[in-house]
């Protein structure tokens, strides 16, 4: 039997361990806040902007391919070290980047921490917790994943109410002046701090007895539960690594099988439905997207916060509701939510209208940058394209590119509330279906002897399209528009409910082996 002190002990290392989730979630978001500045200080493109949060998917993925097989040589303890410190060079280095590519550079080897703790860390907790409480301890990770982008907007909007601030203590460290550079160097405090922790965490006993010492594995496991317990799960471990030695290699080509066209279909599908609906648009550009309504740079990041305290309540609803209700009516019901939100804002962009007043006219050309801007005096445009176009023909592209934020906020006449209603009503949906359910989808769909191919092949189609969503989304804004934008984003969705509905099983309560038997023909 467990006793409390073992119970804790292995809540103890699942903390620490997932503090990786933690590290991931505001390390890929902590760039919502710094687009805004960058794209004037760097005097970047549409695209650039893009890459500069993209970047990071790309090399995290990467990372999600090789970080497995060197955890198997090395260990899950020191590829979760390592990633620890890219957290940290990377954090430095951006902070203190001083062109464009430098940025890059820093933010893509963030990425390869990203990759390596998305799949190290609840790897190891799944391979360390005792099985009674496996399922809360793996859950454990993707929660800190979503505090930690939580954290990243609140950070954001902290950052920058301090460089407002009079001070003396924010002046001389000059919060003002190099806001985006503390956002971007903040995670250096808590990278370095798990990666002092993790000395205090044990090897993954599955890898120790891989490697031979199963004493040392016995040992750990029996601070998790007991002496017996442990023999007997040390014992199981050794026979199902004998069984998996013994197995012939599988082919890639097996996934493209006709008996697997179905449960392809359908994961590769998710897969892409997940990313394509536009959540990291969202996530990374949230600032960016709520300072076009009007409301200020201060209240943009505020409601950025309350973004992410939503994303966080719903995926503890859906961690408490995925097995009481079910996969495909989740799914059902987030994905039309989703659909909904994202005609909402499509619709409160459409009708959104752009007229500079003769008080805005006059405090814009106080700035000698800016004095082209009288020549918009009693000119109303109907969308933010039309607006956009005319402040690059009286200001330029590069002025026009510095202060288009300021002026469309000044310009812009449209209804705030609706936007933030879609916007945070489209997290809520995202957060209670497609967020947590794909990977437990995955789970199940994929049958045991191909399970581990097949996620790997889903999970790159869905890096893919993060990464690729991400990239165009300034550009989509610039040449698009917002309203075409999110309503690009409502017909993917839509037609992806159409498919929730036709095709999707309910794997609720059947086992592996049963669902093996629905879906492989």
């Amino acid at each position: 039997m467990k006793n409390k002190n073992s119970v804790f002990h292995s809540f103890l290392i699942v903390f620490i361990v997932a503090l990786g989730g933690f590290l991931m979630g505001f390390d890929a978001s902590v760039i919502s806040g710094v687009v805004e500045f960058i794209g004037p200080q760097f005097e970047l493109t549409k695209i650039q902007l893009g890459w500069a949060v993209s970047c990071l998917t790309l090399t995290a993925t990467l990372a999600m391919i090789i970080s497995g097989p060197v955890s198997d040589k090395t260990g899950r303890k020191k590829v979760l070290k390592y990633a620890a410190l890219l957290y940290f060079v990377s954090a430095v280095f951006s902070a203190f980047a001083p062109n464009f590519i430098s940025l890059v550079i820093a933010r893509m080897i963030g990425g390869l921490g990203v990759g390596a703790s998305l799949i190290i860390a609840p790897m190891y907790i799944a391979e360390i917790a005792p099985p009674a409480l496996r399922g809360r301890m793996v859950s454990f990770n993707q929660l800190n994943i979503v505090i930690g982008i939580s954290v990243a907007f609140f950070t954001n909007y902290l950052i920058l109410r301090l460089g407002k601030s009079d001070a003396l203590w924010t002046k001389s460290l000059m919060i003002r002046e190099y806001n985006w550079r503390w956002m971007l160097g903040l995670e250096a405090l808590p990278a370095i701090l798990y990666y002092v922790f993790l000395f205090v965490v044990p090897e993954s006993p599955r890898w120790l007895v891989m490697k031979g010492f199963e004493k040392k594995a016995v040992g750990i496991l029996s601070g998790m539960s007991n002496k017996d317990q442990a023999l007997k799960e040390c014992k199981e471990i050794k026979a199902s690594i004998t069984v998996k030695d013994k197995k012939e290699k599988i082919r890639f080509t097996e996934l493209f099988k006709p008996a697997m066209k179905l449960v392809l279909t359908i994961g590769i599908v998710i897969a892409i439905l997940q990313q394509i609906t536009g959540i990291n648009a969202v996530f990374f550009y949230a600032p960016m997207i709520f300072k076009q309504t009007g409301i200020g740079t201060d209240a943009s990041f505020v409601q950025a916060i309350i973004v992410g305290l939503t994303n966080l309540l719903f995926t503890v609803l859906a961690i408490l509701f995925v097995d009481r209700f079910g996969r495909k009516p989740l799914l059902a019901i987030g994905v039309s939510g989703i659909v909904i939100c994202m005609f909402l804002l499509a619709y409160s962009f459409n009708t959104a209208t752009y007229e500079l007043s003769s008080q805005s006219l006059l405090k814009l050309s106080e700035n000698s940058d800016l004095a082209g801007i009288m020549q918009l005096q009693g000119q109303t445009f109907a969308n933010d394209i039309d607006f956009k176009d005319a402040l690059v023909q009286v200001l330029g592209e590069r002025v026009a590119g510095e202060y288009q934020g300021e002026i469309i906020a000044r310009a812009i006449s449209i209804n705030p509330w609706l936007v933030l209603i879609g916007i945070i009503g489209f997290v809520a949906s995202f957060a209670i279906s497609l967020g947590p359910v794909m990977w437990i989808l995955f789970s199940e769909l994929f049958p045991n002897r191909l399970r581990g191919l097949a996620i790997s092949l889903a999970g790159f189609v869905n890096s893919a399209i993060s990464f690729t969503v991400q990239l165009l989304f300034p550009w989509e804004l610039a040449n698009i528009g917002n309203a075409g934008t999110f309503l690009i984003y409502g017909i993917f969705g839509l037609a992806g409910l159409i498919f929730i509905l036709l095709y999707l099983p309910e794997t609720k309560g059947k086992s592996l082996e049963e669902l093996e038997k629905i879906l492989i023909k």
